[in-house]
């Protein structure tokens, strides 16, 4: 049931015009994400946008939520500055969960790779304790 659930929210993955499916290797990114809840069912895509802007193809994502999810990223996209070559856009089921989807996005000479990691826990999922104070940041927020 965890590996359809993932890949029904890969399924749903809304994209740009344009956007085409990767095969074979994908780009490099720099950065993975760690789903620390299990256990789960994990689910991968990869498509390039191109002659775009990460600004551009991550707001998108951001206008154009999976299947009903919420996003972890509460802030447009500039076009210049911090995040101009890469971003990363979470998505989650509901408030504190650790599941959902993670869009990463790169810059690849003039089009975008975008990267949707996936994960859907168990029905026996459980999380790790953390010392006291501790929180779990949200999928996609470090």
């Amino acid at each position: 049931m965890a590996l359809a659930q993932a890949q029904a929210w890969l399924d749903a993955t809304n994209l740009p015009a344009g956007a085409v499916t990767l095969e074979g290797t994908p780009p490099r990114f720099g950065s993975y994400t760690s789903w620390p809840c299990g256990p789960y069912a994990e689910a991968k895509g990869y498509w390039l946008v191109p002659a775009t802007t990460v600004a551009d193809a991550g707001n998108w994502l951001l206008e154009n939520p999976p299947a009903g999810l919420i996003t972890t990223h509460f802030w447009p996209l500039a076009e210049d500055g911090p995040g101009s070559d890469s971003a990363i856009i979470g998505y989650i089921p509901t408030e504190g969960a650790q599941e959902g989807v993670v869009y990463t996005l790169t810059k690849v000479d003039t089009d975008v790779a975008i990267r949707a990691e996936v994960a859907a826990q168990t029905d026996t999922a459980t999380c790790p304790p953390l010392p006291e104070g501790g929180m779990y940041g949200a999928p996609g927020q470090g």
